[in-house]
């Protein structure tokens, strides 16, 4: 199978980061969202207008990658995500989005490490990396953040980059969570807030130490509920779900690992 090439050109235009197919693709898709949501987007001066930087988002439905990007672009910064290779094997889609600068990845391969390596590659560049922590939907009955990979804290840690948090509420409702049937009308409200930097400052330079690791991410995870607490007007729950030992509810296809 042919080689995916994958671009980490510096960023350029307004947004930045933008180009041709990303314009493209904004321009028929944000009418889209428009049409079919209502917006209360808050915190967008906490997204840096330039440079290196790495912005944490819940995840609650297939759709809310679209407003992510849609919160983002609208903001100045054309983001980029590592996407799994599958849906860059499409014809056309593929392309496009390969066009658009996004990067495919193998997940559960061999090769799956690479994506750290294509994360590194995107901000020495100077992008804007979108990331979802938890690596998946959530699976919490009530729709609050999970436990996460430490993924997203060795990539922050290790580069020394900014982590903005960002909560979103409302794409399982326009989109149900593992469901790709969308609910057209009436517009479903969709808000999201974006957080002052995460301060990291306790783990610097421990990049490599599990532990650090762990607590950075917990740290990480922390912020995004708080804002999420914010828009809900309600508390998390006490026990935080995961998805690898927690015998709580659980919503999905996720098969719990045995212990």
């Amino acid at each position: 199978m042919a080689q995916l090439r994958v671009s980490y050109a510096p960023p350029t235009g307004y947004p930045l980061g933008t180009n041709r197919s990303f314009k493209v693709g904004a321009a028929i898709l944000i009418p889209i969202i428009r049409l079919i949501t209502k917006r209360t987007w808050i915190g967008g001066e906490n997204i840096p207008k330039s440079g290196a930087v790495i912005v944490a988002n819940n995840h609650l439905s297939y759709f809310d990658v679209l407003n992510f990007a849609h919160f983002l672009y609208k903001n100045g910064r054309a983001p980029r995500f590592l996407g799994k290779v599958g849906v860059f094997r499409v014809p056309l889609i593929g392309r496009f989005l390969l066009a658009a600068g996004q990067v495919p990845v193998e997940r559960e391969t061999p090769n799956a490490g690479k994506a750290v390596d294509h994360a590194k590659k995107l901000l020495e560049a100077g992008h804007l990396l979108g990331v979802y922590p938890e690596g998946t939907l959530s699976r919490d009955l009530d729709h609050w953040p999970m436990v996460a990979k430490t993924g997203l804290a060795r990539l922050a840690l290790t580069t020394n980059t900014p982590v903005i948090p960002v909560a979103q509420w409302g794409a399982q409702i326009l989109m149900p969570t593992y469901s790709k049937k969308i609910k057209l009308f009436p517009r479903t409200q969709i808000t999201i807030v974006a957080g002052k930097p995460v301060d990291l400052s306790p783990w610097h330079g421990k990049g490599e130490d599990q532990q650090a690791l762990i607590e950075a991410t917990a740290k990480i995870m922390e912020e995004i509920t708080t804002l999420l607490e914010g828009i809900r007007g309600e508390k998390r729950p006490e026990v935080i779900f995961d998805p690898h030992t927690s015998d709580l509810p659980r919503i999905g296809n996720f098969k719990k690992k045995k212990r």
